[in-house]
């Protein structure tokens, strides 16, 4: 069995090529880098944790960028109503916003590409059924699914139990509600996958088919994964911001960035500005920043583009 083809092969050199010839690559990859870096690193960072009440104090709420006359030096973005640091409580809820967003990525493939090898080397009646099943599925916007899921969980956990389970519901929300577009992609290389030579060679050396679907069709179809997930990694990222605003969401004791928004909201017309600006702008250069690095990858992994 070792001379049949296990996977593609993608020339480290030729990304690094790619990489080091495109400047919205590099810079979208280290704004990437640097903001993921600053969230992990939010205890050692920031000047208060957020998510503590004790260390809060009323006095200190709705206090101006250092900047601004009336301001705090101690606050430098300012703080919220509940006397927050701002700059506190960006990195711990970009802390949350990417975990949220990595984990429902990874739900999300590992459900569709389960799915979409199965349907594409099994075929037939198991084939029509998933992709049906799928094409319902993406009828109805991922947003209106969230929101679904998320009522049904409220509605099932006692009060009071629902915040505490908060991010794992938003997890399996915008998970579920992705996963037929990774089916759809895998189940279509699956089947281009199995007719290949060496897909038939391994049949005839009598291979079990849930070890050629693992061991030479999977390797051969996670580029296109990959691909749609770091695309869909700030898709997943704008959704739980979406979804945190409109309050299904992360509760306001542990923000995300869309939850640090919708709060700021309710002060943007008093003069507040900051509360609101700060997390959007947060959220806009970070979604950007992958999205684009989506981009070059999608790209630079195109065999049509090489």
């Amino acid at each position: 069995m070792s001379d049949l083809p296990v996977t593609l092969q993608v020339r480290p050199g030729y990304l690094w090529s790619r990489f080091s010839r495109s400047p919205v690559a590099i810079i979208a990859a280290a704004i990437t880098l640097l903001m993921t870096l600053a969230a992990l690193a939010a205890p050692l960072l920031a000047p208060q944790n957020p998510f503590d009440p004790a260390v809060l104090e009323l006095t200190n709420g709705l206090l101006p960028p250092a900047w601004v006359d009336g301001s705090d030096t101690r606050f430098l973005l300012g703080s919220d109503d509940q006397g927050r640091d701002m700059l506190s409580a960006l990195l711990y809820g970009s802390r949350v916003s990417l975990f949220v967003g990595l984990a429902s990525v990874l739900f999300a493939a590992g459900l569709g590409v389960l799915v979409g090898l199965i349907a594409g080397y099994a075929g037939g009646w198991i084939d029509t059924l998933a992709m049906r099943l799928a094409d319902v599925q993406l009828t109805i916007p991922a947003i209106l699914i969230a929101l679904m899921i998320d009522g049904l969980a409220r509605a099932a956990l006692p009060p009071g139990v629902h915040d505490a389970v908060a991010i794992y519901v938003l997890i399996f929300s915008i998970g579920i509600a992705d996963w037929p577009q990774y089916a759809r992609v895998v189940r279509a290389a699956t089947a281009v996958q199995k007719t290949l030579g060496y897909v038939s060679a391994a049949r005839v050396m009598g291979v079990p088919g849930p070890v050629i679907v693992l061991r030479h069709i999977l390797p051969n179809v996670l580029t296109s994964v990959l691909v749609l997930g770091t695309l869909g990694l700030a898709l997943a990222i704008i959704s739980e911001a979406t979804l945190s605003f409109l309050g299904v969401g992360m509760p306001p004791t542990s923000p995300s960035l869309g939850t640090l928004i919708r709060i700021g909201n309710n002060f943007l017309f008093s003069g507040e500005w900051w509360i609101t600006l700060f997390p959007s702008l947060t959220l806009v250069v970070l979604a950007l920043a992958v999205n684009l690095l989506g981009d070059w990858l999608r790209d630079a992994l195109n065999p049509k583009l090489k």
